[in-house]
């Protein structure tokens, strides 16, 4: 299963990303039996299918406070293109790509993937 938590605009820039994400993840956090199997996708609203993409230590930041409320695979969403890919999935606390967009045309995927490999 994989659940996915992010901010309005609005409140990245209100700077309560932490709270709003508190609030999404609260119910998670509850049901035990359900984090062996999760994945949790930090996918800000203000960056999916806008072209804006949070930068690697807004992404990283963000990720870093989902593992302290949940320790499990956490992916980045939000607008993730060949170009940024790389860079945001080298962050410590970012374990992988939630790809839109960018995996219909498959040499972006195809080079999304090339930038995974090189991460690993």
């Amino acid at each position: 299963m994989i659940a996915c938590v992010g901010e309005l605009e609005r409140e990245r820039d209100g700077n309560e990303t932490e709270a709003v994400l508190t609030r999404q993840l609260a119910p998670i956090v509850k049901e035990v039996g359900a984090r062996e199997r999760l994945i949790v996708a930090y996918e800000p609203v203000w960056a999916i299918g806008t072209g804006k993409t949070a930068t690697p230590a807004q992404a990283e930041e963000a990720h870093a406070f989902i593992r302290s409320i949940l320790d499990v695979p956490i992916l980045y969403g939000g607008s993730v293109k060949p170009d940024n890919a790389g860079e945001l999935m080298s962050q410590p606390d970012v374990d992988g790509a939630l790809v839109g967009g960018a995996s219909l045309d498959v040499d972006s995927f195809v080079s999304l993937c090339t930038a995974a490999a090189v991460v690993a």
